[in-house]
């Protein structure tokens, strides 16, 4: 079974447009406005080997709040549809992440809950053209609409190196957690 979606969402302040491939190899075509998140984000689609194409335009004249947690959100559900019942994944993984003297662990649990736990620090109120305290929010919408549950650190003196250890530990616990072990739903509930 294909495991695709393709999620749009028009408010006054953004539109967005994103097809996913849970199965891919990490292809992409990012534009969010934004070039540091569009780094991230390619850094997230190569390391998961989610293929992705976000297309977004938001008010980014006013800051780029609006746009990072819109994609944040429509991102989740593009994932949730993806993912579908949740048949026979790992449901379960982590992964730690080293970035030059950074290093980040991201664990995630796609049961169905939604919970964000985030312990981030950046010493710059911006890193690259991005408002650094909103890579914890994109977390959050994440995880709201995709049901999951994420837990992340990072240490380093760095900021670009630290969010970009996130976000690649991010990928790589999706990448592990989506992986198909078995054709049984992975809870003692029977479902997800």
């Amino acid at each position: 079974m294909a495991r695709n979606s393709i999620v749009s969402r028009k408010t006054s302040e953004t539109e967005i447009d994103i097809k996913m491939n849970l199965d891919g190899s990490g292809d992409y075509s990012i534009s969010t406005g934004v070039n540091f998140f569009n780094h991230m984000l390619e850094s997230f689609s190569k390391h998961s080997m989610i293929d992705l194409d976000i297309q977004a335009k938001g008010d980014i004249e006013i800051d780029d709040h609006h746009t990072i947690e819109d994609i944040g959100i429509v991102l989740g559900e593009a994932f949730s549809q993806a993912i579908g019942d949740k048949r026979g994944i790992k449901r379960m993984a982590h992964a730690i992440v080293p970035m030059d003297e950074s290093v980040a662990t991201v664990a995630v649990d796609i049961g169905g809950r939604s919970y964000c736990n985030m312990n981030l620090e950046f010493k710059n109120e911006k890193i690259g053209d991005m408002t650094s305290d909103i890579v914890i929010h994109f977390f959050e919408s994440f995880a709201s609409s995709a049901k999951i549950n994420v837990y992340g650190t990072a240490e380093g003196a760095n900021d670009h190196h630290k969010a970009e250890a996130v976000f690649k530990a991010f990928a790589k616990s999706l990448k592990e957690a989506v992986k198909i072990e078995h054709d049984r739903i992975p809870s003692t509930k029977g479902v997800l």
